[in-house]
């Protein structure tokens, strides 16, 4: 888009809207009106309008107004702080093409407003953040290991959990009371439902997909013998 973008500032504050307008004039923005209210601002000729609000519901009504008075003008509401279920609620209004919080710098804030103007939906970048961190910690049990549908039987569960301690297989079975032999048997049945070629990589696979590593308190670490804790990590034969 080469030319230069027509908007509008609406918002209660005026230290706010004078802060804007020179931001937007700044970014080779045209700056059509900066006012109030809504109504107050003929929006024939914005590409563009920012609602500028401390509360998200008084933002969103402000947003709907504006969208009913011309449907063709693309609205970025911008907010004090972000919260994840605002960033939802206004884009459910169906009258938010884009959500910015007021901590963003000034060519990203002209970045984010030319790509609304061509048609983008635009969300904080702490969206992300919180994506990433609402992401479901896979879960273990009853068989199954997360949505993968790999199964590992409860044994191979606490084996596996060893594993990502880094454990000898000597370690693993004064553990959990089983012989080496039959530690080794199920170490090469993880290996091969994992699909991976060591005990190592088993560990990261697990890792990797949020495995739970909180132990039920009878398989807390023993104290290991000296000569079990100098023991080098074998791989299952």
């Amino acid at each position: 888009m080469n030319r230069q973008l027509h908007v509008s500032i609406i918002g209660k504050s005026e230290i706010i809207r004078e802060g804007l307008r020179r931001i937007l004039i700044d970014q080779n923005f045209v700056v059509d009106a900066a006012g109030a209210q809504s109504g107050s601002i003929d929006l024939v000729r914005s590409d563009l309008v920012i609602v500028d609000a401390h509360d998200v519901d008084e933002g969103i009504e402000t947003c709907r107004h504006i969208r009913e008075a011309s449907s063709t003008t693309r609205i970025v509401l911008m907010i004090d702080q972000y919260r994840l279920e605002d960033v939802g609620k206004a884009f459910a209004s169906g009258s938010v093409d884009g959500y910015l919080v007021k901590a963003i710098s000034c060519e990203p804030l002209a970045g984010a407003l030319r790509l609304v103007a061509m048609g983008e939906r635009v969300l904080p970048s702490e969206v992300a953040d919180s994506l990433i961190h609402s992401v479901p910690q896979i879960i273990w049990n009853e068989g199954q290991v997360g949505t993968s549908g790999v199964p590992l039987s409860s044994r191979e569960i606490e084996i596996l959990r060893c594993l990502m301690d880094g454990d000898p297989n000597k370690i693993i079975s004064r553990r959990l009371n089983i012989a080496d032999a039959t530690v080794k048997v199920h170490i090469k049945a993880i290996l091969r439902k994992l699909r991976v070629q060591n005990r190592t990589q088993a560990a990261i696979w697990a890792a990797s997909r949020g495995f739970n590593l909180s132990r039920p308190k009878e398989l807390a670490r023993p104290l290991a013998s000296p000569d079990c804790r100098s023991e080098e990590m074998q791989a299952a034969e």
